[in-house]
């Protein structure tokens, strides 16, 4: 009787291991070639000072990190923040991810990248910043990559600061 338990739970175990789904596919290649695309057409999209473009690659609850600003959280706040940037007659911006890194599950991506940006000083007069920066991106229901989170510094030492 113990021996025909014992193989009756065998049994049932190894029934249940050959039916258990799938591990699913690794998309992790295919992931990240999609954060590059979409941080090209982002990039170009922000360089033609589209506002609209620009926003629509933000999560609904994004938030962004820029340098000696509060956060702004949302991605109609950060509309605003886009259309105060753009409304600069100097402004000009360009950005190119260095490394992208997808989980393994599939539903979260981020991208480490540089950036030039060219805004007015105090004189009106352009002044370019180069630094680096991360955002990471959540694949929304219908399959899209949105910003959830973006960051971004500068390499010049702040007003005050020692040399590096």
């Amino acid at each position: 009787m113990k021996t025909i338990r014992i193989l009756v739970v065998a049994s049932l175990c190894a029934a249940a291991a050959a039916c258990a789904a799938p591990a699913p596919p690794d998309t992790r290649e295919a992931d990240a070639k999609a954060i590059r695309d979409l941080e090209a057409a982002w990039t170009k999209d922000a360089a033609a000072k589209n506002v609209d473009k620009w926003a629509g690659y933000m999560a609904e609850d994004s938030v962004v990190l820029a340098p000696n600003e509060p956060v702004v959280r949302g991605r109609d706040k950060a509309k605003e923040m886009i259309k105060a940037m753009v409304a600069d007659p100097n402004f000009a911006i360009s950005f190119q991810p260095t490394q992208v890194e997808a989980s393994k599950g599939g539903d979260f991506a981020y991208s480490v990248g540089t950036y030039s940006m060219t805004v007015s000083d105090k004189d009106k007069k352009p002044v370019t910043d180069k630094g680096k920066y991360v955002t990471v991106y959540k694949k929304q229901a219908d399959g899209s990559w949105k910003a959830v989170a973006d960051m971004f510094n500068s390499d010049m030492p702040a007003a005050g600061a020692p040399p590096q």
